[in-house]
């Protein structure tokens, strides 16, 4: 007989309901004025909660921006997996992927290259840090895994074929160049350079 999950105690609830508040908060503000012009007080104040406490749960900006952003990048992820889906052709296909991961990215372009910056030369071992690596890691998995159905790649090379797609998206949402481009021109430069890897 299956053993029922046991409801959180009020100290877990706790936590759970002032992780929510610190989320909404650093969310909005970060949407608002962009992490740079946004003080931790000023989330803490926003959260209702004291900053040591916010310490908790985020020692810094950088990592309350990986908070915020890691769940609207899982989403992202989602949405171009089920839109390659409906895609005929390989590279089609990866680009339905890659498309909503851009958007999220470029909603506050700021915070979208602090979140890059953050992702790639934070603590792998902070547990903001670690969930964006895992979602680096099955962005790559969903690409590699197109690839192998629609291009008839080994494993092997589907997984490295990924990664190389993988590092052109973010160098292309990345590189201070591209800033002031548009979606569709980011979109538009990764298909360039994917389309010489993934031939339509």
């Amino acid at each position: 007989m299956p053993v029922a999950s046991q409801p959180l105690g009020r100290r877990e609830r706790n936590k759970q309901q002032k992780l929510e508040r610190i989320t909404a908060a650093a969310s909005e503000l970060f949407a608002e004025h962009g992490v740079e012009d946004v003080t931790t007080q000023q989330i803490a104040d926003k959260a209702d909660i004291g900053t040591g406490t916010l310490f908790l749960y985020a020692k810094t900006k950088g990592e309350l921006l990986l908070l915020v952003q890691n769940a609207h990048y899982a989403e992202a992820l989602e949405r171009g997996i089920a839109d390659a889906e409906t895609q005929a052709h390989a590279l089609d296909a990866v680009l339905a992927i890659v498309r909503p991961i851009v958007e999220c990215n470029r909603v506050q372009i700021g915070n979208g290259r602090i979140y890059l910056r953050e992702m790639v030369f934070g603590d792998p071992t902070e547990p903001h840090h670690g969930q964006a690596l895992s979602i680096v890691a099955e962005t790559e998995e969903a690409i590699a895994a197109v690839l192998g159905r629609h291009h008839a790649a080994s494993d092997g090379d589907a997984a490295t074929m990924a990664r190389i797609v993988s590092a052109i998206m973010f160098l292309s949402m990345a590189a201070s160049v591209n800033a002031g481009l548009s979606i569709d021109e980011i979109v538009q430069d990764i298909r360039g350079q994917v389309s010489l890897l993934i031939p339509r």
